[in-house]
């Protein structure tokens, strides 16, 4: 099976190119530079420097394919989150991008599309599971999602099978945003908006690449990308801080998520997403059932990494 891969050297591409590779596929991934061109031959993919906002460009590379897979985002961390504009290059990705690869694979005849979203975009629930059925309701900060489905659910009206895939927190020792949650959780603050009661639904890393593996034999549809069990984030992060060997961090007040305006909005919400149609439909199960035995793991990586450089 030839398989075309954009946002093949984030956080979960990394993961699923050897996926891809060792199953049998012939892969093409996108790069960005020479460097990531060199890190995908070296996963076993062929490489390809496209423009995704060149829509003739994007049909060219896409030729050829049974299926595209849409992984391509440009999320800033840190400080940099709250900058004027600092989402505008990852809304174009959903927007332009999304439409470009999805009309692509359309006209090239391809027989599959999965395209990456994010759960955040549903209301607050509160204490209510969420499941497919629930509409989104993205703020400005997400509203770009909205996009980049419908390019997927017109794949499927074309005839073909558009999946798409809304992942909850992705987290994992290497993370910018978890690395950023457990230097804050250290300093005796949990970086969270909405309080301690809401629900916090993640994803660990690896288990998020399995799911886009997965997705390859799943029919048509919109599934939900989460672990077992969402948490409360008082509970997530004193376990976070029991992990590190610190004390609970404090939670900030809910007026700081009024003034973060559309981001505090979207990450504020209380989302208890279930996992059940993805499941059931394609037999994947996540290996971190939640943050529980995550956390663990996230200190355990990062304290072999201490060592590793002490002995340097």
């Amino acid at each position: 099976m030839k398989i075309f891969v954009a946002g093949a050297t984030g956080v979960i591409g990394r993961r699923l190119i050897p996926m891809l590779v060792e199953a049998g596929s012939e892969v093409t991934a996108v790069a960005r530079t020479p460097a990531k061109a060199k890190q995908l031959e070296k996963q076993g993919a062929t490489p390809v420097m496209v423009d995704l906002f060149d829509a003739r460009a994007v049909k060219d590379a896409v030729a050829g394919h049974h299926t595209v897979i849409n992984m391509a985002t440009s999320i800033p961390t840190g400080m940099r989150t709250f900058l004027p504009g600092a989402f505008k290059e990852n809304i174009r990705i959903r927007t332009e991008a999304s439409r470009n690869l999805a009309n692509a694979a359309i006209a090239t005849r391809a027989q599959r599309f999965v395209q990456e979203s994010f759960a955040p975009a549903y209301p607050d629930r509160a204490d209510e599971w969420i499941d497919e059925d629930v509409p989104i309701m993205p703020s400005k900060y997400v509203e770009s999602v909205a996009y980049a489905e419908a390019a997927a659910q017109s794949f499927t009206k074309s005839g073909g099978a558009g999946v798409v895939l809304r992942f909850s927190l992705f987290y994992g020792p290497d993370s910018p945003f978890t690395l950023d949650m457990v230097k804050s959780v250290k300093k005796g603050f949990a970086p969270v908006f909405g309080g301690g009661d809401g629900f916090m639904s993640s994803i660990w890393q690896d288990d998020a690449a399995a799911a886009v593996f997965a997705s390859l034999k799943v029919p048509a549809g919109i599934y939900n990308i989460t672990d077992n069990l969402p948490m409360r984030r008082r509970d997530a992060f004193d376990l976070l801080a029991n992990a590190l060997g610190v004390k609970s961090p404090r939670i900030p007040p809910l007026w700081l998520t009024k003034i973060a305006g559309s981001l505090g909005d979207t990450l504020g919400r209380s989302h208890r997403l279930s996992n059940a149609k993805f499941r059931q439909a394609s037999g994947w199960v996540p290996k971190v059932p939640s943050v529980r035995e995550g956390w663990r793991l996230v200190v355990e990586e990062l304290n072999k990494g201490s060592a590793k450089a002490a002995r340097a």
